[in-house]
């Protein structure tokens, strides 16, 4: 279903006028649990963490702090002062929880994010092999003060998994608490979900979303042929993660069919 243009809410009571004259798919206002892009963050600089909220922040639903990057970022402070003042919620990256898991110092890691005013954090097992149960207690220990997200999936391309079990661990982290699921499909896109080429595990993703609600996955998603399957497969209003923030507008271009790629498929 598409939609007339109309002014679109933003962050922070703020309003972006949104040309009327071409009709678009619908999509979710933000705070949303769908249609949600999660953009990874490398290493913005304060600076360039503003300009993102400036120019792309309605499209932006989650900034996912990537690996260790927030335990050496110097401007960290004022990095999140940014994007807390531009209404985009901040999430802690899993590596470096599984890495606080590692050393036994989960308790300061909980008490470095009270202190930080991070109040989203991803549990992972994807570098470091977490047995399943210590995994599922990290969600339900850490979802008392946080939201939490996990993820499931592996970094190692040679290292599958069988689509059954894909399911038991998104089902059974869901029950342990997590808000939603992030499928693994690294910051470069050519694991988990994705072949070493990047191309997409089709039958994969088709068998997990057949046992798992999409709108409780978020499907990492970094190439744009990859967002574009993902779009056509399930629509506008699938979750998407690991999106670097220069492609932010560009993502939601392909969601609102305004792209070569995906315009045939919203503007038949």
């Amino acid at each position: 279903m598409c939609r007339s243009g109309r002014p679109s809410p933003l962050s922070q009571g703020t309003v972006a006028l949104v040309p009327d004259f071409i009709p678009l798919p619908e999509r979710s206002s933000k705070p949303r649990t769908r249609g949600v892009t999660h953009v990874i963050d490398t290493g913005l600089t304060a600076t360039e963490a503003a300009s993102l909220v400036s120019s792309a922040g309605p499209y932006v639903d989650m900034v996912r702090l990537g690996w260790g990057t927030a335990y050496v970022t110097g401007d960290l402070q004022d990095k999140l002062a940014a994007f807390r003042d531009g209404g985009v919620p901040v999430m802690l990256g899993g590596t470096l929880t599984e890495l606080a898991w590692r050393h036994g110092r989960i308790d300061a890691l909980a008490d470095w994010l009270r202190e930080l005013g991070i109040e989203h954090v991803e549990v992972s097992s994807g570098t470091l092999a977490i047995p399943p149960e210590e995994k599922l207690d990290l969600i339900r220990s850490l979802g008392a003060d946080f939201t939490v997200f996990a993820e499931v999936g592996e970094k190692d391309p040679d290292a599958l998994l069988a689509p059954y079990r894909w399911v038991e661990l998104i089902r059974a982290a869901l029950e342990a608490g997590a808000v939603q699921v992030v499928c693994e499909g690294r910051a470069t896109g050519d694991a988990g979900l994705y072949r070493k080429d990047g191309e997409a595990r089709m039958g994969l993703i088709d068998e997990i979303a057949h046992e798992i609600d999409p709108e409780l996955l978020i499907f990492e998603a970094p190439q744009k042929q990859q967002q574009t399957w993902l779009i056509e497969r399930f629509g506008a209003e699938v979750n998407l993660g690991n999106v670097k923030p220069e492609d932010a507008i560009s993502l939601e271009t392909l969601r609102l069919g305004l792209r070569a790629d995906t315009l045939p498929h919203f503007h038949a």
